[in-house]
């Protein structure tokens, strides 16, 4: 009887042994880096002028040629910018009118091939691009016949939206009126009506809100608001990353009294003039009453979402600029296993 026990022990101890050592080996293995997908490879169209980046010459070929310079800030994987390059640059009746009054030239931000940008500056590409403050990509810079910048996108725009700056630079009406008059003016104003959300707090007077404040300027011409309320405002990471702010949204053209952020009495159309705004949804995020950053162009959730964390987490007192912060926070989900989609 002690044999029969002593054996069933032994066993039990090898079993004991093998479970847990074999436990430990899967709890030591290394923990799976995250995969980031979404992104696209694109290239640029063989018409964009084959520059010698010295952007002053280009300049002076384009005006002589009656010609304004368009310089395309991209991103390699960018799913932005092949967007805009298949919707705009690649089919008429775009394609046609740009490669009929601009020299397009292309910029990569990452890019180490030296940009004489004026007489007296030169800049590799990641340089230059810094020096701009290109935050999103596409980024497009208009450049007038002085070299002077005369437009600028940050971001996406549709073909509609992208077609009238076009045609703003092109006839030179920058001369005469700003774009956003200019857009005002031109635009479609019966594309969309202004949705509610339960996200969205009532306010006139945001000079008293002590929260990250996120204010949306939307408006009937805006062919991107329906994305941000069907894409981005219902989706639950997106939501979690608004409960620290203020989420107010304001009709762009309404001229109903308010009070500004910094306690000027002013109507929801004019401070948007005043804030330069050229893009519908334009989202402006300000913490302790001052803008941080704003958000006018397309943006898939979970670069929109970081935009918020990079707020209301005060990352921008640690991080110089919003990219740098995201190549850290994507460094960082990634090490966790995290998988990101940057076109979901």
């Amino acid at each position: 009887m002690k044999t029969y026990f002593s054996y069933f022990r032994t066993i039990g101890f090898f079993l004991m042994v093998f479970f847990l050592c074999g436990t430990t080996q899967a709890d030591n293995q290394p923990q799976k880096r995250g995969a980031i997908t979404g992104g696209i490879e694109h290239s640029m169209p063989d018409w964009f002028k084959e520059s010698f980046l010295d952007i002053q010459n280009d300049v002076k070929e384009a005006s002589d040629s009656k010609k304004h310079v368009m310089l395309f800030f991209h991103l390699n994987e960018c799913p932005y910018c092949d967007k805009m390059l298949k919707e705009s640059f690649s089919k008429p009746p775009l394609k046609d009118f740009i490669q009929t009054h601009f020299d397009v030239i292309a910029i990569n931000t990452k890019g180490d091939r030296e940009v004489a940008f004026s007489k007296d500056q030169s800049f590799t590409e990641k340089a230059l691009s810094q020096q701009l403050k290109v935050q999103y990509t596409p980024t497009i810079l208009f450049l007038d016949g002085n070299n002077n910048a005369v437009a600028r996108l940050n971001g996406y725009r549709s073909p509609t939206k992208f077609e009238h700056i076009l045609k703003y630079v092109n006839d030179a009406a920058y001369k005469n009126t700003t774009l956003e008059a200019y857009l005002d003016q031109h635009v479609e104003k019966s594309v969309y009506t202004l949705r509610d959300n339960p996200l969205f707090k009532p306010s006139s007077d945001f000079s008293t809100i002590k929260t990250p404040l996120a204010v949306i300027f939307e408006d009937s011409g805006c062919d991107e608001c329906a994305n941000l309320h069907d894409k981005l405002l219902n989706r639950d990471d997106v939501q979690q990353e608004l409960k620290t702010f203020t989420v107010v949204r304001l009709d762009a053209r309404s001229t109903t009294a308010i009070t500004d952020n910094e306690g000027n009495k002013t109507t929801a159309k004019d401070w948007a003039t005043k804030l330069g705004l050229t893009y519908r949804p334009g989202i402006i995020l300000f913490n302790q009453g001052k803008e941080v950053t704003r958000i006018d162009g397309l943006l898939f959730s979970f670069h929109f979402k970081e935009v918020f964390r990079y707020v209301s987490g005060n990352y921008y007192t640690h991080f110089k600029t919003y990219n740098d912060y995201l190549a850290e926070r994507q460094n960082e989900l990634l090490d966790k296993g995290i998988n990101i989609d940057i076109a979901e």
